[in-house]
Order: C-alpha cells, then structure tokens, then sequence
C-alpha cells in the first residue's frame, strides 16, 4: 500500500508546495504588510522591547497561561527546528545561495502575517471559569466563518495538525534525534527513542505550565549554543564573508551561474526553494504557533503580536542565516568542494542532511562537527516535539474536550509518545510525505480566515 500511495501523496504535495500555498502564504503577507502599515517595520522596536525588556526566566505565572516570553519561547521552540539546519540546507543544494535572500524576501512579509495571527489567537480565545485559556486558528476560523461551515474547516484544521505535528512530526523530530546521536556518539537508537518518550511523559503530563518552564530555559540555552559555534566558523572564515554575501544576492537573480540550466528555470527553482523552505522553517501563516500566544498571559492583542512578530525574525534573520552563513562561506567559496559548481562526483556525496555537518566539520573536523551538529539537532528537534504536542493537544481538546476531556488527552498523549518511540527506530520517506501533506492542507482553512478577518487586525494595527 505504501508503494502505491506513495507518488500520489509525492504528487499532491509538489502541486500544493509549489503552486496553492506559495500563493496564499505569499499573499496574506504582503496583503497583511500594506493593511497594517508595514507593522514589522512600525512596530520592530516595540517588539523587541516587550520580549526582552521584562525577560524573567523564573517568572510564575497562572497554571493555566504562560507569561509572553513563555508563550514565545514555546513558538520558537515549534520554528526552530531542523527545518534550520536540513531545510535551510536543501535550500541552498537544490537553489544555490540565491534562495536565502528570497528566504529573507519571504520572512519580511511573514512577520506580518504572524502579527495577524497572534493578535486574533489573543482576540478570539476563550477564557473559562476555572482560568482555563482555549486559544488558536479553529477559535479564529469559527470567528470569521459562522454555521456549518466554520466548523468544517475548524474541524479540517484541528484534524490536520493533529496528524501532522502532534503524531508524524514528532515521530520525524524523534527520527531526525535517533539518527543524528547514533552518528555522532553511536549510541543506538532505540535507546535515545526510550529517553525521549520517558523525558516526554515527564513534560506532557505537566501540563502547560511545565512545558512553558522547560521551554523558556531551552529555547535561549540551544540559541546561544547554536549562535556561538556559527561565530566560531564565521569568525575562521572571516575573510570569505564579503563573498559570502555577495553571492546571496547575485545567485538571487543570477542563479543559473551556480545552478545551470536556462536562467528562467533556475530563477524559478531559486525563487520557489527560498519560498518554500522560508515559510516552513518560520512557520508563519501555518497557523502552528497561534495556539503559543493564545496562552500568552497579556490583555492586548497587539502586544503579542509584535512579540510573535520577533519569533519569525530570530528564527530566520538570526538563526536560519547562520547557518546558511556557515554553508556557504565554508563550500561555495574559493577553497570549497562547491566552489566549482555541482559536478557530479560531488553531489553523490553531498545532500541536504550532511551538507551542514560537511560545512561544521571543515573548520571543527569531521569528528566534532558531527558531534556539533548532533547537540544542535537534539535541542532543536526535542523542543519542537514539546512545542509540536501542545499544539496537536489544543485541537484535540476542541474536537473531543466536551464529551472526553480526561479519556481524549491520555489516548492522545499515549499515542504521540508511541510516535515518538516508532519515530526513533525506523525511518520512511513516506511518512514524511504525510507530515508535509497534512502540514500543506493545514495551512487552507487558517489563511482563508486570514483574510476574512483582516478588518479585525486592522483596526488593532491602527490604534497602535
């Protein structure tokens, strides 16, 4: 069955990635940047100041919420994850260095688009008797759309991100960990699967306010970690950054230099990696990281927004570019195994998964740059799956939390654990052409009431 699902599955995604949701994602950001007034630009200091004016890492706060920095953390941790390093990295091997401005081009406009998101999570959501906080797109979708059909597409979300991030992402997450320590350490992987389901249980049965607490102390740790050993390279390839840049930008709309090819199918494929792999690695319009700042413990709704807006600037402009910093200063340039372009010989060694660990190793060798990247993937892939889970436990509360709340919460932690253990052992292509398709059909019903609730957002935005 497998075999025969597989290319259809393969199909529907190349149609919806490069086609439908390039479009919408594309759109409701630009449409978003000119509604509110450029508010990435307006409003970038203010939202630098609200998440890190009155950082307090040990802060309490309600059972049931989480402060603002918490809620961000919990949404870097779902951005942040080894979409940075792999999906910044297949970017760049399959569009040339061209596509990380295309990447910065996309993030721009996504900053606003997440402006809207967070902002109408916090507009939208409910608060129970009990401090309960129900928050995230099936609230807003049910807001802009009455009736029947607001529950269908609030039911068509909750069903795909459930299976997308709270099942077969994680079980992909756990995958990318198994693996990744077994190259570095050999250490075998069902044993990394058994510590992670028992890590896991501990934080999921803790509710919100455990995972906020582990959240807002991994999420700062891994990217100071990650951000220091890129300076380290940067720093030893310092000579090679003026390039590095300059190769960006020209490859942008050159790219059929490095690539080959006629100049519009490589502009094309520049264009469309930088795209594709920019909107999922900041997840901005896929409506994953609403459910963070829905808990966020704030009155105003655009107070959250421009903290989410900083959310998509630190996983991009901060720590997607590093790394692609690192890719291309240490292989495109004069000395580099990609210096020459893609010959043959070299692009059957290389792929999207080693060609950072091939770039860390040049300046750390091989051993260590292994190791290196191994840290990296363990904290970013591990605070992805905690991020991941809390999001996919949202929606299972709004589909079954009125008849089942207890029965449906254990059923679904139970099963994601068991994700995450399979996760650990095998590894399938198909599988992670599922998780890309549910990802994909997740992103239609949140940008549809995107856009049916910009006067909403709007009038928030002009207040400001």
């Amino acid at each position: 069955m497998e075999e025969a699902l597989f290319p259809i599955v393969a199909q529907i995604n190349e149609y919806l990635s490069n086609y439908i949701l390039i479009a919408l994602l594309v759109g409701v950001g630009v449409w978003y940047t000119f509604k509110t007034r450029f508010v990435q630009i307006r409003c970038f200091c203010e939202g630098i100041k609200n998440t890190f004016g009155k950082i307090h890492i040990f802060d309490k706060t309600e059972n049931k919420s989480m402060t603002s920095f918490q809620a961000l953390a919990t949404a870097v941790a779902a951005q942040v994850g080894t979409g940075n390093i792999v999906g910044a990295s297949g970017a760049i091997l399959i569009g040339g260095p061209g596509a990380i401005f295309w990447m910065w081009v996309i993030a721009f406009f996504g900053m606003a688009t997440i402006y809207a998101e967070a902002t109408l999570a916090i507009k939208t959501r409910i608060k129970e008797a009990d401090g309960t906080i129900k928050g995230g797109p099936v609230y807003y979708i049910t807001t802009a759309f009455k009736g029947r059909f607001g529950k269908f597409l609030a039911g068509f979300f909750a069903v795909a991100i459930i299976l997308a991030l709270g099942f077969m992402g994680c079980m992909v997450q756990s995958n990318s960990i198994a693996y990744s320590m077994q190259t570095a350490f050999g250490i075998e992987p069902w044993i990394i699967g058994v510590l992670l389901v028992v890590l896991c249980a501990v934080i999921f049965v803790g509710g919100i306010r455990r995972l906020a607490s582990v959240t807002e102390k991994i999420v700062p740790f891994m990217a100071l970690f990650f951000i220091i050993g890129c300076l380290v390279i940067l720093i030893a390839r310092i000579q090679y950054i003026p390039e590095t840049f300059g190769m960006i930008f020209h490859y942008a709309f050159a790219p059929q230099a490095i690539l080959g090819g006629t100049f519009g199918h490589a502009l094309k494929t520049a264009l469309s990696q930088g795209a594709k792999r920019g909107l999922f690695s900041n997840e901005a319009g896929m409506g994953s990281t609403p459910h963070a700042h829905a808990l966020a413990n704030v009155k105003d709704p655009h107070t959250q927004g421009t903290v989410a807006m900083i959310g998509v600037f630190i996983d991009t402009f901060v720590i997607l570019t590093l790394n692609a910093l690192i890719v291309i200063s240490t292989l495109y340039t004069n000395d580099g195994v990609l210096s020459n372009g893609y010959t043959e010989a070299v692009m059957e060694i290389l792929n999207k998964t080693n060609l950072v660990q091939t770039a860390f190793g040049s300046i750390f060798g091989n051993s260590f740059g292994a190791i290196f990247v191994a840290v990296c993937l363990l904290f970013f892939a591990f605070s992805t799956i905690l991020s991941w889970n809390l999001f996919g436990k949202i929606n299972v509360i709004y589909l079954f939390g009125k008849k089942y709340p207890k029965g449906a919460k254990l059923v679904y932690t139970i099963a994601a654990l068991g994700f995450i253990m399979l996760g650990s052992l095998v590894s399938s292509d198909f599988v992670w052409e599922l998780t890309d398709m549910f990802n994909n059909l997740m992103v239609i019903p949140n940008t549809i009431a995107l856009f049916a609730l910009t006067g909403v957002v709007t009038a928030i935005a002009k207040t400001k």
